[in-house]
């Protein structure tokens, strides 16, 4: 076990944790682990089953004295989000997540820790190795791409489970539990252009707009951070009122569910407007720093020179960031029931103009609309849809899916409430999150199952800065091996 977590406790939490580190898991990538899980599973006597999607299912006998009880759904996602400091060398498929502990948090060295939802996932995977442990029958579901599509959950197999009260280990704040969560559809654009030679009178300049904090584009959304992809096509915008020049290249975010944090944009124009380039890029940083001065506070916009390439005319160079400027981007409304709650919102998530194929060049985006409301997703999704419909690009609205409609009267929360107060000393916050859970794509498969979310504290997940407190983990086992003890019987 990796010495920066061996002497951790809960320990069995913490060496799955570090198992989860060591092995490569980005989305899409999550194959290796699932072998690995399966192999462990199987040497402990447990059942397993993949179901058509490649979701796994690993299954444990209740313990002595508790056969009589419901059986538990144990529910996280085997993918992590894959983000990296912009000068770190690291492959995500093939290399392991080094941590560190700095000031009773663990977090990564350059990249996301994967605590979401490798924590969850660790916990798990401790229940259902241990042997003094009480609990009821136990399904663990671990579902892939999360963290993309929520694919695993949208073409999870009916009829492969059989508990009816379903732990989902995927939240992030010690002393809440979440009984509901916003549904959301991708945005996915792309439209081909046939670009332009650059004549033999202009230069091509990189502009980068780098050093924002970014985040997670449910749960961060509404803190007013900055948008890489946003700034990228303000100023670009911005800098057609001052001088004329041909959009080359751009590139903003890798995740639809991440606040871009980096984007750079490649243009070219004639050496005559070089002054007004230069003027223009340090006006337009020093505005973007006092307007975002006490959020973004190592927020830069640099400039280099680029190799000169070809590029779009005025009028498509125009019209392409005219949409964009309209794109729908942060909060559109907050909850009028729910107080602090973000109810409608959208992420510009990733943004590009390439190469193609000889001659062509490609540009594509996505966009990432949440709502507690279903009728909000689809407005704000035909928002979108109507901006860049407006430049013939082709828009699809991609991976839909359902809201998860609390219920302040269930059950499984008022158990839940009562165990908390008892192992806590204290009453849990009762919430509902603007992201997309698995529970409402699950629960919409499964009629009548109950459930809840909850987890350790984790913050910056999505970006870098990603970190999980030590002692949070703790309370988190703590509260899970209660609630499997206290299962009500069948």
């Amino acid at each position: 076990m990796n010495q920066v977590l061996s002497t951790l406790q809960p320990e069995p939490v913490w060496r799955h944790f570090q198992t989860l580190c060591s092995i490569p898991r980005p989305s899409f990538h999550e194959a290796q682990l699932r072998d690995h899980l399966i192999s462990w599973a199987e040497s402990l006597g447990l059942s397993t089953y993949i179901d058509p999607v490649g979701n796994l299912v690993i299954r444990k006998p209740a313990s002595q004295g508790m056969e009589d009880r419901q059986t538990v759904v144990l529910q996280g996602h085997l993918d992590m989000v894959a983000q990296k400091e912009a000068d770190l060398e690291h492959d995500f498929t093939k290399d392991p997540i080094q941590t560190q502990i700095i000031d009773g948090w663990v977090s990564a060295k350059g990249t996301t820790l994967g605590a979401d939802n490798g924590i969850g996932v660790a916990a798990a995977l401790a229940v259902l190795e241990s042997t003094d442990l009480e609990h009821g029958p136990i399904e663990a579901l671990f579902t892939i791409e999360e963290e993309t599509s929520l694919r695993g959950a949208l073409q999870l197999e009916e009829g492969i489970l059989q508990g009816k009260i379903l732990l989902n280990l995927d939240s992030e704040d010690r002393g809440d539990v979440y009984i509901g969560c916003a549904g959301g559809v991708d945005i996915n654009i792309d439209k081909l252009y046939t670009p332009i030679p650059a004549t033999a009178d202009k230069k091509a300049y990189d502009i980068t707009i780098s050093g924002l904090r970014g985040g997670h584009s449910g749960l961060d959304i509404h803190k007013g951070r900055a948008s890489a992809n946003v700034l990228i096509v303000r100023l670009l915008t911005l800098l057609r009122e001052h001088c004329d020049f041909g959009l080359s290249a751009f590139s903003g975010g890798t995740l639809r569910n991440a606040i871009a944090r980096d984007a750079k944009a490649t243009i070219n124009l004639k050496a005559c407007d070089e002054a007004v380039l230069f003027r223009f890029i340090e006006t337009f940083e020093a505005s973007a720093k006092l307007e975002f001065a006490s959020i973004e506070a190592d927020l830069k916009v640099s400039l280099t020179p680029a190799t000169l390439d070809s590029e779009l005319d005025a009028t498509d160079t125009g019209s392409l960031l005219n949409a964009l400027y309209c794109a729908p981007h942060g909060v559109h409304r907050m909850s009028a029931e729910l107080e602090g709650v973000t109810e409608t919102s959208c992420n510009l998530g990733v943004i590009n103009l390439t190469n193609a194929a000889s001659g062509i060049k490609k540009f594509d985006a996505c966009l990432l609309v949440r709502s507690l409301v279903d009728s909000a997703v689809e407005h704000q999704a035909y928002v979108a849809k109507s901006a860049f419909s407006l430049i013939d690009a082709q828009v699809r609205l991609e991976n839909g899916y359902p809201g998860w409609r609390p219920d302040p009267n269930a059950g499984l929360l008022k158990a839940f409430l009562q165990v908390h107060k008892e192992v806590m000393g204290y009453e849990a916050n009762v919430k509902v999150i603007h992201a997309g859970l698995e529970c409402g794509i699950i629960g919409a498969k499964y009629s009548g199952m109950e459930m809840v979310s909850f987890g350790p504290n984790i913050r910056g997940a999505h970006s870098p800065t990603e970190r999980m407190e030590i002692d949070s983990v703790s309370d988190f086992w703590d509260l899970l091996l209660a609630l499997l003890a206290s299962t009500p019987k069948a």
